[in-house]
């Protein structure tokens, strides 16, 4: 450490807003360049490099072969595909000297696609797995939290290419069983959840979350059974679906000054027409929706039951890379049938208005909604006899104590972070680029592709998130910048030397080792670096040499025992076995 290019931080960098952030940088493994910008010092590319080194086992575990692409990408590639524009503000554009467009790659499926398409043409060359770890680029917004949500950022991003379902549900499992190795032998705590393709397409898609309560994702899971869905794809269970016929006759109620739900439940029980809650009334929310490629905006009315909020995110997620927003004034002025506070679903499908409801509405369910005048309800509204959707979308926003849909338990609400996501994409970029293969009856077959992502940097992050105490960071075996730290807990020559020495032996056996040599630092001083930089085994060279022993410390645990000077390498051995590799 005498010569190791590393400064620690005593106080926490103003900007830092969740743990890992404060303490990567305290403990001197990252540094800010500029926001959601980061240079990496030594001990963290440490880190990343064990990630990584994980990951390339996994991988090449599986049969995926390594390969690396640019990050600087023509326009027209991202053209084709349609995601030039998908993507919207979220890309990096460019052009360079000649006036030619370009950008950094926020991802790389047409590039992989392409890259196959140019190589092979047999129905022989398949299946095929690729992968890099390389850095990618997006436009964030709002960066935050350091390394968790940056604009510069390392991912691996796999690819499997084959010539039917089966083949692609196949590498699906493949890559789902590797990440689930991944991610314990990185130490992880994680849920594997049901999530929505979004922009990146395709079908069956899944993300591994690390649960922790500076997470940015919101997931749920079942109190009961193994299901666990992120918000925008969670299905809740919802009433059973009855006769549209068995409901009186639909009644036009008299409700002046109620434009809202709380108003109107106060009135309606003023009417002697039974006891109504919020739940009982029909909530019409009234956004707006541009579909890429699209010439403007078109009106989506969404119903949900009135006691339950729009969640504006989760309906985002599903119908991405379509723009979803709250409608304005000037949207509304365009449909004059839409009565603000009074609109009804009953003259929508007339209006041409697009109208989806939450499966909570369910068939035959009865509501008291908007009547579509001003200052006027109506009552025993029922969905199959006076209104018909045109579909359904789950809606409302997610609440502890929602019902599982497999198995009826209620549901807790946890928050997490994304260290990955698997997708089924099928043969949505196979067929842009024209990526076929020759069958063996001589006739082209379309390729069906898979794409999964780890994110690199983001894991170093959810990690530290995980595992950090009130000390500082600390690491699981086999991850941090070394397997054991080494501390001279003294000046004295005798005390270096042997630390320094015994440091050696641990290195000869294969123990990666970090040695606090420092002769102007105080033992007090090393003490603290050690438990901030988080090496998971601590050995103490101080005092104890006299009698011939040293301390070892666990700094998951904080358990110490002294040791035998002759013992020392054989207990830092068996402190710092690491979990079993691939195959």
């Amino acid at each position: 450490m005498s010569t190791l290019f590393l400064r620690t931080l005593r106080d926490d960098p103003a900007d830092a807003e969740v743990p890992s952030h404060k303490l990567l940088v305290r403990a001197g493994y990252i540094r800010r360049v500029a926001p959601g910008i980061y240079s990496w010092l030594p001990l963290g590319m440490a880190v990343l490099a064990n990630v990584e080194r994980i990951v390339r086992e996994e991988m090449n575990g599986i049969g995926a072969q390594e390969v690396h692409f640019p990050a600087l990408i023509p326009r027209d590639i991202f053209e084709a595909s349609g995601r030039w524009a998908d993507y919207g503000d979220g890309l990096f554009r460019l052009k360079d000297r000649k006036d030619a467009d370009y950008l950094l790659g926020p991802t790389h499926e047409e590039l992989f696609t392409l890259l196959v398409k140019g190589e092979y043409s047999s129905y022989k060359d398949y299946p095929l797995a690729l992968y890099q770890i390389q850095t990618k680029y997006r436009d964030e917004a709002r960066p935050r939290a350091g390394i968790l949500r940056g604009r510069e950022f390392i991912m691996k991003d796999s690819y499997s290419f084959d010539l039917s379902h089966e083949g692609l549900e196949t590498a699906y499992q493949a890559h789902r069983d590797a990440y689930e190795r991944i991610f314990t032998r990185l130490g992880f705590d994680y849920r594997i959840v049901f999530a929505v393709s979004g922009a990146m397409g395709g079908s069956a898609s899944e993300e591994f979350l690390a649960p922790t309560p500076s997470g940015e994702d919101t997931f749920v899971q079942c109190t009961n059974c193994d299901y666990a869905a992120n918000t925008e794809a969670v299905e809740i269970a919802a009433p059973a679906a009855t006769s549209p016929e068995d409901h009186p006759a639909q009644q036009v109620l008299d409700t002046p000054e109620t434009p809202t739900i709380d108003t109107l439940v106060e009135r309606l029980n003023t009417l002697g027409l039974g006891t109504f809650t919020a739940a009982d009334t029909l909530k019409n929310v009234v956004l707006r929706t541009h579909a890429p490629g699209s010439d403007g905006w078109e009106l989506l009315v969404v119903g949900v039951p009135g006691d339950r909020e729009v969640d504006l995110k989760r309906l985002g997620g599903q119908l991405e890379p379509t723009i979803v927003e709250q409608a304005g004034p000037e949207d509304l002025a365009k449909y004059p049938a839409l009565v603000k506070g009074y609109i009804g679903p009953q003259i929508l499908a007339e209006a041409k208005i697009r109208y989806l409801v939450d499966p909570l509405v369910v068939e035959g369910s009865t509501w008291v909604t908007g009547a579509n005048v001003a200052d006027k309800h109506a009552a025993f509204v029922v969905r199959g006899r006076d209104f018909t959707p045109d579909g359904e979308i789950g809606a409302v926003e997610i609440r502890d104590g929602d019902l599982c849909s497999r198995c009826g338990s209620p549901l807790v609400i946890a928050r997490g972070i994304e260290l990955g996501h698997v997708f089924q994409l099928g043969e949505k970029y196979a067929k842009v680029f024209g990526l076929t293969a020759l069958g063996p009856e001589g006739k082209p077959v379309t390729v069906t592709m898979g794409s999964y992502g780890v994110g690199i940097t983001r894991a170093v992050a959810a990690l530290a998130e995980q595992t950090y105490d009130e000390k500082g960071l600390c690491w699981p075996v086999g991850i941090g910048p070394a397997d054991v730290h080494v501390v001279a807990a003294s000046k004295d020559a005798e005390i270096i030397a042997a630390a320094d020495s015994l440091s050696q032996e641990i290195e000869a056996a294969g123990v990666r080792v970090l040695f606090d040599d420092r002769r102007s630092v105080s033992p007090g001083v090393k003490f603290k670096d050690a438990e901030l930089i988080g090496v998971p085994t601590i050995v103490v060279v101080g005092k104890g040499l006299a009698e011939g022993v040293v301390e070892v410390k666990d700094r998951r645990t904080d358990e110490r025992r002294d040791v035998a000077v002759a013992d020392a390498v054989s207990a830092v051995l068996a402190a710092t076995a690491l979990p079993k590799t691939a195959g």
